[in-house]
């Protein structure tokens, strides 16, 4: 491997590995701090993730973050800052489910139905946002935010008991969906189930990589995020490339919520999970917007989340787990810029070398031929 192969490879893999050591020697001081053991909560979370249940519930928890990731990094590779991942997927689950417990189709064509339903209504919310971005520059950030708050409340009104709701006891639902849209999972015997879904959001995640790196779309996407300007020149419309980078960030953001929904609870109701959004910007950060180093960070995640539970038990709070995600965004942030400016002086130092060694090589050339006139001029 080459040299400057390995440099590219170190800084891609110091950002992160920094960010978790600073997290846990953080939250160790914490620990202290509260007169508690600064290694035994590791160890017990460790330990869960050794039992196969465990296993089985950090993975299907991971296919959900995957998803919320995904469509955070997409606006992320548009210099956009996707914040309504969360309105998105929640809206989209509650319509799908809505349609999965009214319509009734072979499982051929309701499971399809379902996830266009789904992407569909995430591309719409988060449309709303890309088209005042792009015709009033509205930031997408404030306009996220309102819409985060304005999808809940489109929820609880379309939940009610004479829209679409259906009580059950003190929960409002959307009525069990028909049989024909339940996702099939992979049964692991008495470990559970892991959500078949999971093997769709492992395509978004190939998909995802392949139309950034080997289309045209994805080049005018990753060239419009680094510089409008540069994009423009060379035909690209920039604000065309931002309305359609928020509608695809919307409807992979509409896919969230389907790994639960359609393999698992089959309905919508108060107690559906909330949230998915906002993790997965951290793991966005995390993963550096890479398809694998997103998938790590989502198990890491949903590992955190998952092995934590075992801590109550044990006269710790399973609150440490979230210290720890907090301190991992912190963590990030400030890693990735000292790893960025490390590797801009590293490159500026290359160039001077390799500067250093073109003019030193010309100037050998040039005593070379000095010597050669006087040679001639000697004769």
């Amino acid at each position: 491997m080459k040299k400057f192969d390995k440099e590219r490879l170190l800084l891609a893999v110091a950002g992160p590995v920094i960010a978790l050591v600073a997290a846990m020697v953080l939250t160790s001081v914490v620990l202290v701090a509260s007169g508690k053991s600064p290694v035994e909560p590791y160890s017990l979370m460790f330990q869960q993730a050794t039992y196969s249940d465990v296993q089985v519930l950090i993975i299907n928890e991971a296919g959900m973050y995957y998803l919320a990731a995904l469509a955070v990094a997409v606006g992320f590779r548009m210099n956009l800052f996707n914040i309504g991942v969360d309105g998105q997927y929640r809206l989209a689950a509650m319509v799908t489910a809505v349609v999965g417990a009214h319509m009734s189709l072979p499982a051929g064509l309701q499971i399809p139905l379902l996830i266009v339903v789904a992407m569909l209504t995430g591309a719409f919310w988060a449309g709303i946002a890309g088209v005042l971005k792009t015709t009033r520059g509205v930031s997408e950030v404030v306009s996220t935010i309102m819409l985060n708050a304005i999808a809940t409340s489109v929820i609880a009104y379309l939940t009610l008991d004479d829209k679409f709701g259906v009580p059950v006891g003190n929960n409002n639902t959307t009525g069990v969906m028909h049989e024909s849209g339940w996702f099939p999972g992979i049964d692991m015997g008495d470990s559970g189930e892991i959500y078949g879904f999971v093997v769709v959001a492992a395509l978004a995640g190939v998909l995802y990589w392949l139309i950034l790196n080997r289309t045209r779309f994805g080049f005018d996407l990753r060239a419009t995020g680094a510089s409008q300007s540069a994009a423009a020149a060379s035909g690209v419309n920039a604000k065309r490339m931002m309305l359609t980078a928020m509608l695809v960030s919307g409807a992979v953001a509409g896919l969230a919520g389907m790994p639960i929904l359609l393999g698992d609870v089959h309905t919508y109701s108060l107690s559906f999970p909330t949230g998915l959004g906002f993790t997965g910007i951290g793991i966005a950060l995390l993963g550096r917007n890479s398809p694998v180093g997103i998938a790590l960070a989502s198990l890491l995640w949903a590992f955190l989340v998952k092995a934590s539970q075992a801590l109550d038990y044990e006269g710790y709070d399973k609150e440490i787990a979230v210290i720890m995600q907090g301190l991992i965004v912190i963590a990030v942030v400030v890693s990735y810029e000292g790893v960025r400016r490390w590797g801009l002086r590293r490159q500026q130092q290359r160039v001077g070398e390799e500067l250093a060694a073109a003019a030193r090589a010309a100037g050998d050339e040039n005593n070379g031929n000095n010597d050669s006139v006087k040679e001639v001029a000697a004769r």
